[in-house]
């Protein structure tokens, strides 16, 4: 006999999505499977907005993937973030330098993260400007990584203190309309080869 649509419905079971403890644990959701197993490893998109209550945080995207269920919860892990395209569009303006690195640093507690900053001058750069910014970009990331584990790396990129130190070292060597860090996402966790 077969298994009629409704009925393969009806063996499903809603689990509750809940954040890593950066986030505080909120809820974000709630989604189906017919068994927990299947839920391992689903990505969960959410923004800052949604978790915060804030909406000057909706154009930060958090990535959250499932790593372990336990009774009707399904508790995610980060694994990165991005801004919006839209917000990133709407920074690009004509006759100005959008400088960008794309660098792999370590934090203290072992994880390896890709972080993707970016710099957006108020006229354009020369190249060698240009250069300097992006190395002061690549030293200020890797050394905030070297003091901070990945719940402190995480908070910073998503408060906007990251984007804040850069700004500061940056601006005596070009006028700044911006900083940001476009996405970031987690390579390695300690104990795992990249």
């Amino acid at each position: 006999m077969a298994v009629t649509k409704a009925e393969g419905w009806k063996a499903k079971q809603w689990y509750n999505l809940v954040a890593p403890e950066m986030f505080g644990k909120a809820n974000i959701g709630e989604t189906v499977a017919d068994v927990p197993e299947k839920l391992i490893g689903r990505v969960i998109e959410v923004t800052l907005g949604e978790l915060t209550n804030d909406l000057s945080k909706q154009n930060i995207k958090l990535l959250l993937k499932v790593d372990s269920v336990g009774g009707d919860s399904a508790y995610t892990k980060f694994t990165g973030h991005q801004l919006t395209q839209d917000y990133l569009r709407s920074l690009v303006k004509r006759a100005t330098s959008n400088i960008e690195t794309n660098i792999s640093v370590s934090t203290k507690d072992g994880y390896t993260i890709r972080v993707k900053p970016s710099c957006y001058t108020i006229k354009r750069a020369r190249a060698n400007q240009v250069k300097a910014i992006r190395s002061i970009m690549n030293n200020v990331i890797t050394s905030r990584a070297k003091e901070m584990d990945l719940e402190q790396f995480v908070q910073e990129v998503v408060t906007g203190k990251l984007s804040a130190s850069i700004y500061h070292d940056v601006k005596p060597i070009y006028p700044l309309r911006r900083v940001e860090v476009r996405k970031t996402e987690i390579e390695a966790e300690p104990g795992t080869a990249s």
